[in-house]
């Protein structure tokens, strides 16, 4: 996929998208957006976000997904606020399962447990229906989405989410195909393990009321843009719990009924 193209691409959008790539660079987290771009709007954020995807895939990363943030009621009063969002999942932010994540590479990580779609067809809003979706779906995946962020203390808001990328960090896949057609994905159910110890648990209906409704949602709000959710592309539809906190050397496992698990490790810090 080629780079996606900020449409109005202004000095606001470039200055803090500079802000929060310097994040990256620097391994430290900055100041809330609004408060360093207290112009900027939602509008302003999704052109912020793009900025930076385009700077990635033009230093050799590739746009591999989707994920619609803060799609549950969970989640959404977690972060407070009061909508969803999206964000790009580039190749260098997927995972394998079981591998230790090198430690470092998140700033302030936090995991959520999810159901993944892998498309067949490619899906282009406005006008998609749940009907489009369902048909356009290959498999879903157990996953885990690793969430971080480039603000200092995680004080977001819908601004500064959606110019950090939708808070996007990591995903690690589970291994086991499902056909959507098997599953009942509003009723399903998951437990997300944190240590060995049960941290939390949720079900597919907190997404939006199914994860299918936050793939339709998805495709509908990016097509207006330009952006195509395309063939064998990830999307993650949203946390089916709220996100927890980890650090070096944890190990966080999910179980999500009729779709299997996947478990996520993150590398220990070495000996000084």
């Amino acid at each position: 996929m080629s780079a996606p193209t900020a449409t109005g691409e202004t000095a606001l959008h470039r200055d803090a998208a500079e802000h929060l790539l310097g994040a990256y660079a620097a391994g430290k987290a900055v100041a809330p957006v609004v408060e360093a771009f207290p112009q900027a709007t939602i509008t302003d954020a999704y052109r912020i976000q793009q900025v930076q995807v385009a700077r990635w895939v033009a230093d050799g990363d590739r746009v591999r997904g989707h994920k619609v943030g803060l799609a549950s009621a969970a989640m959404q009063r977690q972060a407070g606020v009061n909508q969803p969002d999206y964000g790009h999942l580039t190749q260098s932010m997927f995972f394998l399962e079981h591998e230790p994540i090198p430690p470092g590479t998140f700033l302030q990580p936090r995991i959520e447990p999810e159901i993944a779609f892998v498309l067949a067809r490619p899906l282009r809003g406005p006008g998609v229906t749940v009907a489009d979706a369902v048909s356009a779906i290959d498999f879903v995946l157990p996953a885990l989405e690793i969430v971080d962020s480039r603000v200092a203390d995680w004080r977001i808001g819908i601004v500064d989410t959606i110019s950090d990328n939708a808070s996007s960090g990591g995903v690690v896949l589970g291994a086991t195909p499902v056909s959507p057609r098997s599953v009942d994905l509003r009723l399903t159910g998951c437990v997300l393990h944190h240590n060995g110890v049960v941290a939390a648990t949720g079900a597919g209906g907190a997404v939006l009321g199914s994860p299918i409704n936050s793939l339709v949602w998805l495709a509908n709000t990016v097509g207006p843009l330009g952006i195509e959710l395309e063939a064998g592309h990830v999307v993650l539809p949203g946390s089916m719990t709220s996100a927890q906190t980890i650090s070096a050397g944890d190990t966080v496992a999910t179980t999500i009924a009729g779709v299997g698990s996947v478990t996520a490790v993150m590398g220990r810090e070495e000996s000084q």
